[in-house]
């Protein structure tokens, strides 16, 4: 595979055609290279338009919604990023490249272990990488510029959403399938929030999050 016209094909026939045209964001999937961060065995698969699995419940985010969410979110070099679901790193390597820091949390030991790896591997060393569970933030790290729910959600918590500095953005993708949405909350008072609907997709669980009550007759 030639990996350079793969990944130019990626971002020419995938990432732009999704309208996603902010220079700084396009040159990143440049510089960071996305098969460093996907396993061995589906590495031939680094560019393909689908997401990729990882374990028997995590995938990996389709290279189009990861490049999306990150042109949604415009993070600022002096800005506070926390990641929820890191799965191998790749997200937080390209945050660590627009942010001051980035705080990245995984459920996942084996998947924290090789996030730890990939982005110390990779020189992204304002990263700082937790196995957690995501759904409550990280107390005392708060408050943040920018989250980035890395997966879907039934709903986001709204323990979450304090943890947003007024002006602070998160993004997630919410909902069950087929039927999800991705979505970026803006915290514009202390106790206000505005959330755009971004696009229609569908995403793999985040792992410790509530799903939304069934209802009942």
């Amino acid at each position: 595979m030639n990996v350079e016209q793969a990944r130019f094909n990626m971002i020419e026939q995938q990432i732009r055609p999704w309208d996603v045209l902010d220079p700084s964001v396009l040159e990143l999937l440049q510089v960071v290279h996305r098969e460093d961060f996907v396993p061995a065995a589906h590495r031939h698969q680094a560019f393909v338009d689908t997401e990729l699995p990882l374990t028997a419940t995590r995938r990996m985010l389709a290279p189009r919604v990861e490049a999306r969410l990150l042109q949604e979110l415009k993070v600022q070099r002096h800005e506070k990023v926390l990641e929820i679901g890191a799965a191998t790193g790749h997200l937080a390597a390209l945050l660590a490249r627009q942010a001051q820091r980035v705080v990245a949390v995984e459920a996942d030991a084996d998947l924290a272990a090789q996030a730890t790896a990939n982005l110390k591997r990779t020189g992204a060393a304002n990263v700082s990488v937790l196995n957690q569970d995501g759904a409550a933030g990280v107390a005392g790290e708060e408050p943040f510029d920018v989250i980035l729910l890395s997966g879907s959600v039934a709903v986001v918590p709204q323990a979450l959403l304090n943890q947003l500095k007024v002006g602070g953005r998160l993004a997630a993708i919410v909902g069950g399938e087929p039927v999800m949405r991705a979505v970026l909350v803006t915290r514009v008072a202390a106790g206000e929030f505005r959330t755009v609907e971004l696009f229609d997709t569908v995403a793999g669980r985040l792992p410790g999050f509530a799903e939304a009550p069934a209802f009942s007759f």
